[in-house]
């Protein structure tokens, strides 16, 4: 049985916020938004940096929890987004890992970090003629009059762009 398929012990503590009981392995989410909210478990009256994301599930079947941003994790989110203001820290790509020495009082446990290194997300490539994303990138272009919305989904090279325009730009009457 591998990590991945075992309980760590502090599952049975149900905790409303990821904890370093859910993550075993460097994981990249995407940040939805980060909002400043008091303290779910109501342990205390004090208010988190709260960060949501946009993947709904850790692993096939399991929620993924809001995270608190810690002073620690705050700091690497302003320098991530290039802001210290939490509404500006949306969409953004992080590695969420487990450290095992962080100083909590005064014991050293397990505590979640956000990676100061943005991940690489490689996204797709766009192939001329590979329905239906080529008619799709067609589509928008004709649409926006730019590659905006089609770079947010693939990656486009500047020989696929020409491609692109090529053929947003065909006659009335002939097939794209």
């Amino acid at each position: 049985m591998t990590e991945k398929e075992k309980t760590h012990y502090r599952k049975a503590f149900n905790s409303p916020y990821l904890s370093s009981a859910d993550i075993v392995e460097p994981t990249i989410l995407k940040i939805k938004y980060v909002a400043l909210e008091p303290d779910q478990t109501k342990k205390t009256k004090d208010l988190f940096n709260t960060a949501y994301f946009e993947e709904k599930e850790i692993r096939p079947g399991e929620v993924l929890k809001p995270m608190i941003l810690n002073a620690t994790n705050s700091r690497t989110m302003k320098a991530l987004a290039g802001t210290p203001f939490i509404e500006d820290w949306r969409n953004i790509h992080v590695t969420v890992y487990v450290d095992a020495n962080v100083r909590f009082g005064r014991d050293t446990v397990e505590g979640l970090r956000i990676s100061t290194e943005a991940p690489r997300i490689q996204k797709p490539s766009l192939i001329p003629n590979q329905e239906p994303q080529w008619a799709n990138a067609i589509a928008a272009y004709k649409r926006d009059g730019n590659f905006t919305a089609i770079e947010k989904r693939v990656s486009v090279s500047e020989a696929t762009k020409k491609l692109i325009l090529e053929a947003a730009n065909v006659a009335p009457g002939k097939t794209e």
